[in-house]
């Protein structure tokens, strides 16, 4: 099962790296080998597959800033959700959902002037605004992600307990 799951988050990292307008798309499809794999076998199992993945992408993966989001963002979100998720207060799991998201994005945005982008100015003003559109995508990737979690567990774990996120 591991070896499968790892096998399909490579495929859609190299989908990704290739097909521009989708790279997201095909990154929450990756992230989502990873969730199966807690479920099946535990955090170990999607440390396992998170890790095999990214080590073969930047194997087999042409394009390696491509990897970029899966490595930094994606990859292992679905350990963390797992680990956000047990607390048992849903708003407090909103909030911490969305420092995360926040931190990444900043990150990926002074990475991104910083490395990338140095010799260009950029104006400050809409960074507040990237900040807040970033965080509403994230959470909606959660969200689709939670949903695609329980369609597996419905499809193919079967029992009523099972409908609860990865716990």
């Amino acid at each position: 099962m591991g070896g499968i799951c790892t096998a399909l988050a490579v495929i859609f990292m190299f989908g990704a790296s290739f097909v521009p307008g989708i790279e997201l798309t095909l990154f929450l499809i990756s992230s989502l080998f990873t969730a199966v794999m807690v479920i099946e076998a535990g955090v170990a199992g999607g440390l396992s597959v998170f890790a095999a993945a990214s080590l073969l992408g930047l194997i087999l993966v042409p394009n390696k800033l491509a990897l970029i989001p899966y490595v930094f963002c994606f990859g292992y979100y679905a350990i963390l959700k797992y680990y956000i998720e047990k607390i048992k207060s849903g708003a407090l799991q909103l909030v911490i959902k969305a420092c995360y998201f926040a931190a990444v994005v900043c990150l990926g945005l002074l990475l991104f002037r910083q490395v990338l982008a140095s010799s260009i100015h950029m104006p400050d003003w809409p960074v507040a605004g990237l900040i807040a559109a970033g965080i509403v995508m994230a959470l909606l990737y959660d969200y689709v992600m939670t949903f695609l979690i329980n369609w597996y567990r419905r499809r193919f774990k079967g029992s009523p307990e099972n409908l609860k996120l990865v716990q």
